[in-house]
């Protein structure tokens, strides 16, 4: 029986195209240390200049506006740590949501009970998305960053990111300052990458947090995009290099994968988009007939490859061990907390109850994903369900979920 992937929004497999790119760099003949003054150094510095002037055009940005970091939850962190020690005496409000990745929570959280920060998490919506009026009313002058996700990691909802990044620019003008000044607009757009336009100054974004193992690149790198004239500290010491905000020897063949990944992503979106789409809506569609069943997330302004729907009355861990046994890969959520047993604070956070939280599954498809593996989850799924069903001492009317 063949092993059916859908967890892509957890991490990608390595494309073969990118592997390719990255083997001279891993091996003996393409090995130098970018800090090295020696011919093979400099042919290593100019591998890692290349990637990141390739990250930079897809992002529309200059090549000394990209940092590359070890992955998504290291950009997160930067951007917030960084940005806070850096900027506090500008002001020690920051402004996120209920709903974003731990990797933003867990810094905003330390934040605020070790250093003296004041942490506003704004509630969103029941489809996960953001209220630009909320921001406008929760922003002062004492505001230094808000940090709002590109798409969301577990239900796929799509934020309104150029409204959100205008309202932060008029506040701003509205006190007199400079572009280089705060309020600052961060996005994590890891799972965004692939699937929307990155243009940072389309969107109205000043820093911005992708990360490589969410678009079939190595595991292990991302890169943070910081506009000109915008201060960070440090995370790590020890070096100049990454303009002195990341101490270390460059990961070469990381960034090197990760650039080509990013750009082949990019450059194959469309297609891929419309391919998913049609796959996301049909699983959708045939899903939402298992009784007592719901759609997580915006019906419409979601990932195109995400799928997130409750079933009530089981627990969601024990529908994807059925389905593992199936050899169907799935999750319930976020795969940094998939260790957790305690529910999805993001299903929680859109104003769904606990039993709602602990029966969701998510299916985040990808590029092998095809419309029979669709039907194998179709034909595997409804008797799981039921099986669970028929065991668990809950039993919730569907009225309290819609």
């Amino acid at each position: 029986m063949s092993k059916i992937y859908l967890d892509h929004a957890a991490t990608t497999y390595l494309d073969p195209r990118v592997f390719e790119v990255m083997k001279s760099h891993m091996l003996e003949d393409d090995f130098g240390n970018p800090s090295s003054f020696h011919s093979a150094g400099k042919h290593a510095k100019e591998a890692v200049d290349e990637a990141r002037a390739k990250v930079a055009r897809i992002l529309n940005c200059r090549s000394i506006e990209i940092i590359f970091t070890s992955g998504g939850t290291e950009s997160n962190n930067l951007a917030i740590l960084g940005l806070y020690s850096a900027h506090k005496d500008r002001g020690n409000h920051l402004i996120s949501n209920t709903i974003e990745h731990h990797s933003v929570l867990h810094p905003l959280e330390y934040l605020e009970k070790k250093q003296g920060a004041r942490v506003t998490l704004l509630d969103v919506d029941k489809y996960g998305q953001v209220q630009v009026d909320k921001i406008l009313s929760a922003l002062t002058p004492e505001t230094l960053l808000v940090s709002v996700m590109y798409a969301n990691n577990e239900i796929g909802t799509i934020n309104h990111l150029h409204e959100i990044a205008k309202t932060i620019h008029d506040f701003r003008q509205g006190l007199g300052r400079k572009q280089s000044e705060p309020p600052f607009f961060h996005t994590d757009a890891c799972q965004a990458a692939g699937a929307l336009d990155l243009d940072v100054k389309k969107l109205g974004i000043d820093l911005m947090t992708i990360n490589s193992a969410k678009i079939y690149g190595p595991k292990g790198v991302g890169a943070l995009y910081v506009k000109g004239g915008i201060k960070l500290q440090p995370l790590i010491f020890g070096g100049g290099q990454e303009s002195g905000l990341r101490g270390g020897t460059e990961n070469i063949p990381g960034v090197v994968g990760f650039s080509t990944a990013l750009e082949l992503a990019q450059a194959e979106k469309n297609d891929e988009n419309m391919r998913l789409c049609a796959l996301r809506d049909y699983a959708v569609r045939e899903l939402l007939k298992i009784p007592k069943s719901r759609l997580n997330g915006h019906p419409i302004e979601r990932l195109p490859n995400n799928i997130n729907i409750s079933f009530l009355d089981i627990e969601g861990e024990a529908m994807i061990l059925y389905l593992d046994a199936d050899g169907i890969y799935t999750s319930t959520g976020s795969a940094c907390t998939s260790g957790s047993l305690d529910p999805s604070h993001v299903i929680l956070g859109i104003g769904l109850p606990y039993e709602a939280a602990h029966g969701s599954l998510r299916l985040s498809l990808g590029r092998k994903t095809t419309r029979d593996d669709i039907d194998r989850v179709l034909q595997a799924l409804p008797g799981i369900v039921e099986k669970l069903r028929s065991i668990s001492p809950v039993r919730v009317e569907m009225k309290h979920y819609r």
